[in-house]
């Protein structure tokens, strides 16, 4: 059971202020199931056969990458899936690309108001939806358990086989794929989060509890950096959707405006400011999400 049916492509970005930068196309290794969202789900999936479960039961916001991941995924593996929206029902109608592409690919759309969509941990809570719904592998918002961790590591175990690098950094919402980074790692070179959302603060700790929790290990060759979420998840601010056109056209590779854009914006940033030493080699990865951008008039350019 594996998804990722290209080579991993290495896109050199060239040197900024002393900087090279390097793109991890990840976002390239499937078309509907691209980049850290099929990472995720790979070894879930395993334990959901080990567990004889047939449906897939998840939570996401109305553009929600993962929600179309795992919905795509049950329509390529013949999984039945089920997706608990955040939002009164009314609020989503007509359905959004995002979660119209989703209830295409044959998954079962339920809305949650926001008070309960807080409480969808809490055990009562989960086991109410699962009697509406029937027995189910239960996937948390963005993917990220422990599970999700090894195939995140395995993709910075790729790229130690195959680079000289000194940082490797990832855009973060729930922290999920940079705790895999940072297990596949293992202490080596450094690692470096953006984070796409306001308040980000309480990720590092959800960070350290992910790699604990996988590994007995937690890691100090890391940062967050909470600066750089553009106004907040999912905002795209005028200056970030310019800095996504001109790096189009001078690169050729198209950013997500939810993820990448603010990573690769943060990082030339950083650069320009001196955060990295001269000489250094920065890997950043791009996870896909491209088809967020159907939430915000279609792409940009």
């Amino acid at each position: 059971m594996d998804f990722l049916t290209h080579p991993l492509l290495i896109t050199d970005l060239g040197e900024h202020h002393g900087v090279q930068l390097l793109l991890a196309r990840d976002e390239l290794t499937h078309p509907e199931l691209p980049g850290n969202k099929w990472r995720k789900l790979k070894y879930n999936l395993q334990e959901a056969d080990r567990l004889g479960l047939a449906t897939l039961l998840t939570f996401g916001g109305a553009y929600s990458n993962h929600l179309a991941a795992v919905a795509a995924a049950g329509r390529l593996l013949g999984r039945r899936t089920v997706g608990f929206v955040r939002g009164d029902e009314l609020a989503h109608r007509p359905l959004n690309p995002t979660l119209a592409r989703a209830r295409t690919d044959g998954m079962a759309l339920h809305f949650l108001d926001r008070e309960t969509y807080r409480r969808k941990h809490e055990p009562a809570v989960l086991a109410a939806l699962l009697r509406e719904t029937g027995p189910a592998y239960v996937l948390p918002e963005g993917g990220s358990n422990t599970l999700a961790l090894p195939g995140c590591a395995e993709l910075a175990q790729e790229l130690l086989a195959r680079l000289d690098f000194d940082v490797l950094a990832v855009a973060c919402a729930t922290g999920g794929t940079l705790a895999g980074l940072l297990t596949g790692l293992a202490g080596q070179r450094r690692a470096l989060g953006v984070a796409a959302l306001k308040g980000a603060d309480f990720l590092r700790d959800d960070i350290n509890q992910l790699t604990q929790q996988a590994t007995g290990h937690t890691y100090a060759n890391w940062e967050l950096r909470t600066d750089y979420h553009g106004g907040g998840y999912a905002r795209l601010s005028p200056e970030l959707r310019q800095f996504i056109v001109d790096f189009q056209q001078r690169h050729g590779i198209l950013l997500d405006p939810v993820y990448t854009g603010k990573l690769l914006f943060g990082l030339l940033d950083l650069a320009a400011k001196g955060h990295f030493r001269r000489g250094s080699t920065v890997v950043a990865i791009h996870t896909g999400g491209l088809q967020a951008w159907s939430g915000f008039g279609g792409q940009p350019g």
